[in-house]
């Protein structure tokens, strides 16, 4: 028999108990896992892991600090840079040879999301990735925030493959960070809680992505309209159907990013 709050039970009755009782969710529907961080800690090591190649790619202090950017505090630019960074079309390389999403290398659309230009990027983009994923993981479940947080990183990388030159080279997380402040406020507003404390703060990294060179605008603003279009898509999705309606923003969204990156690349290639 096992103790209960109320005499015993049989170990039958817990497991029968355990397999009808239903899981506890989030008030967006996401699973409770949530609450432990997984995702965010993965996602935080990934982008390590990708700093840690990029200067074993380099095999140069370089790829930590000494670049061009932010008056010498970001990293140089890598070869894992050349491989994974948002490029429209540029011809490098020995022999030189075109690269570029417009070449059919779409991965790096993606790839582009996890690398730094160097360790002050990186610790920049990892603490409001900290801040603002643990919250977010908490109130939407692992897999929504995981969606949320890799379509609104595409979304700013579209952005920058549709409006930046084809040969300007272009990585890192803010997309997504910035997707995330936009469904950090979406989520506070639709939960009636206070968003006092996350206005100001985006307010000022706006400011910042249009007055410090060496940021793509682009990016920035790209990631913060697709994570606050996702993010409405799962904060107002109606209960009965709360799935189906999320999982159909999320689906949209990709199909017009698909469509946009389509139209760049017959653009640049046409």
């Amino acid at each position: 028999m096992r103790e209960a709050s109320v005499g015993h039970q049989c170990p039958e009755c817990v497991r029968e108990g355990r397999r009808t009782q239903r899981p506890v969710r989030t008030a967006f529907g996401g699973s409770s896992l949530g609450q432990h961080g997984y995702v965010t800690f993965t996602l935080i090591a990934i982008n390590i892991l990708m700093l840690v190649g990029s200067a074993i790619s380099a095999r140069s202090g370089d790829a930590f600090a000494g670049g061009t950017g932010w008056g010498g505090l970001l990293g140089a630019r890598t070869p894992l840079h050349d491989w994974g960074a948002v490029l429209g079309l540029a011809i490098y390389g020995n022999p030189p040879e075109l690269h570029g999403i417009a070449e059919g290398e779409y991965y790096r659309l993606f790839t582009a999301m996890f690398l730094q230009y160097g360790l002050l990027h990186l610790l920049l983009n990892m603490w409001a990735l900290w801040v603002l994923g643990r919250t977010l993981e908490m109130t939407l479940g692992p897999v929504r925030f995981l969606a949320l947080y890799l379509i609104a990183g595409l979304g700013g990388n579209v952005a920058a493959y549709l409006f930046s030159h084809p040969a300007a080279a272009t990585a890192g997380a803010s997309g997504a960070i910035f997707g995330l402040f936009a469904a950090l406020f979406i989520v506070l507003r639709k939960l009636g809680r206070d968003t006092s404390a996350v206005v100001p703060i985006l307010v000022i990294n706006l400011v910042f992505t249009f007055t410090v060179s060496s940021i793509s605008i682009e990016a920035h603003l790209g990631g913060l309209v697709v994570g606050a279009l996702v993010a409405l898509g799962m904060a107002y999705a109606p209960r009965a159907r709360r799935v189906l309606f999320q999982s159909g923003t999320a689906i949209a969204v990709l199909v017009v990013l698909a469509l946009l990156t389509i139209a760049r690349t017959s653009a640049l290639t046409g």
